[in-house]
């Protein structure tokens, strides 16, 4: 049980921290949907949808005035599209993902993940299609989240998936030109990914899941970074495992308090409780950033040497508070860096203070990976499926989930500023040492072998 002393330091964390559950993800599964006739199908998905989800929002509404702690997104997941569409046409998928956004409208949801292929071992014709819908699809959606897992531990690197998604991304971009490649935003390339993820762009309901599951994320990156403050302002020479112990505590409460708002809506709906995401998720307002943190630990910025041993530090801490207050933790559980959905590392990236080699570094140890990164729009698609790759592989050889969100964005160049708006915020455009020369690299096709640490059995 929770002391007076903890009761009051949460209600503390929720008034003034900027502590939120930062989504409550409501996964639906669409195999009971499957039909190789196109208008039945649609029909089927979006009465399940409707049927399944009709009084989430509400409940979550609800739940979130009882115990005074907002839920700030709305989202749904569903069962890969490449799967359960698999008979159709790229010009089918993309009808199939008018419909999924028209669900999410009418439901008044913030976002529809599933839009998604796994082919981190090879293509099936249906992912193929999907891939190939995929700009079209997000161009005419404003809702709907795609995403492609193109490598695992397990499998190795699909390079020819890694080839299509430089060129997906490219034309994802040039689609939304007039809002600096904005449906980039809502496309994610990952390895390892995981079957419960709640945020998105990442977020679909994976084959071993249940019919219906309630997934939480939690945030609260401006709660550690005024734990970390309140300590050191009594004591500036705590060492690092007493920091690190701060943390851990300070991710326990957030933990508890994602767990409670998933389990009561998940009873109201009358669907399963599935897991809570640790992860510190930052927005653009000041006094929510994951790079704040960095600041009140003692760097002047993040991206300065220590970064990535720092990060490492406190993925650990929230990884061992947040398991111990969750009986069931899942998607990706760490810390988010996105670029220009953080202020203070957007801040740092147009200062320069940030490179785009010292944040891949990083992200051997964050939560994701390459996230919310805006490039010049002149980066060919060989270019962006390299950096693809490099942050993949990664993922692959650290048995870990890294994901890319890049944005080439039509038009700029670097240093000059892509604006998003709202929870995507802005950021300068990053720098790419050595564009241009990788394409030859990537003419060779194939897959990269999966690294010795699969062979666990």
């Amino acid at each position: 049980m929770l002391s007076e002393k903890e009761v009051l330091s949460t209600l503390e964390m929720v008034r003034n921290e900027n502590l939120d559950v930062r989504t409550v993800t409501l996964g639906i599964s669409l195999y009971d949907c499957i039909s190789d006739d196109l208008q039945r199908f649609k029909e089927n998905v979006y009465a399940k949808i409707l049927r399944t989800g009709q009084r989430f929002v509400s409940i979550c509404d609800n739940v979130g005035r009882t115990y005074g702690i907002d839920v700030v997104n709305k989202r749904i997941s569903v069962s890969p599209i490449a799967l359960v569409g698999a008979a159709f046409s790229r010009d089918e998928l993309v009808e199939v993902a008018q419909t999924l956004n028209q669900a999410a409208r009418d439901l008044d949801i913030d976002f529809i993940g599933g839009f998604t292929a796994l082919v981190e071992k090879g293509m099936t014709h249906g992912d193929e299609a999907l891939i190939r819908a995929v700009p079209k699809a997000l161009q005419t959606t404003d809702r709907v989240c795609a995403s492609v897992n193109v490598a695992s531990t397990r499998a190795g690197i699909n390079m020819d998936a890694v080839s299509m998604m430089g060129s997906c991304i490219k034309e994802t971009a040039k689609l939304s030109s007039d809002k600096d490649g904005l449906s980039c935003a809502k496309l994610c390339v990952f390895a390892n990914i995981p079957q419960d993820v709640p945020f998105m762009a990442g977020a679909y309901l994976g084959p071993g899941e249940p019919e219906a599951v309630v997934n939480v994320g939690v945030s609260g990156p401006g709660v550690v970074k005024m734990a970390v403050e309140r300590v050191l302002g009594k004591d500036a020479s705590l060492s690092f495992g007493d920091l690190s112990e701060v943390i851990k505590r300070t991710s326990f409460k957030v933990t508890r308090v994602g767990e409670l708002i998933g389990r009561e809506v998940a009873r109201e709906l009358d669907v399963t409780f599935g897991t809570v995401d640790l992860s510190l998720a930052p927005t653009p307002n000041v006094g929510d950033s994951v790079g704040e943190i960095f600041q009140s630990l003692g760097l002047e910025s993040i991206g300065a040497p220590g970064s990535t041993a720092l990060l490492a530090l406190l993925n650990d801490a929230v990884k061992k508070g947040g398991a111990f207050a969750s009986s069931h933790v899942g998607g990706l559980s760490g810390s988010f860096i996105p670029v220009s959905e953080d202020l203070n590392i957007a801040q740092a990236a147009e200062e320069g203070r940030l490179s785009l080699e010292k944040l891949e570094a990083m992200t051997s140890v964050c939560s994701v990976g390459l996230d919310m990164v805006a490039l010049p729009g002149d980066t060919s698609a060989e270019t962006v499926a390299a950096i693809i790759a490099d942050e993949i592989a990664i993922g692959v050889m650290n048995h870990k989930t890294t994901a890319a969100r890049l944005i080439p964005v039509p038009g700029k160049k670097a240093g000059d500023r892509a604006v998003f708006g709202g929870l995507l915020g802005e950021s300068a455009i990053m720098s790419v040492p050595g564009s241009g020369c990788s394409d030859g690299f990537m003419r060779h096709g194939g897959r990269i072998p999966a690294p010795v640490q699969s062979l666990v059995n």
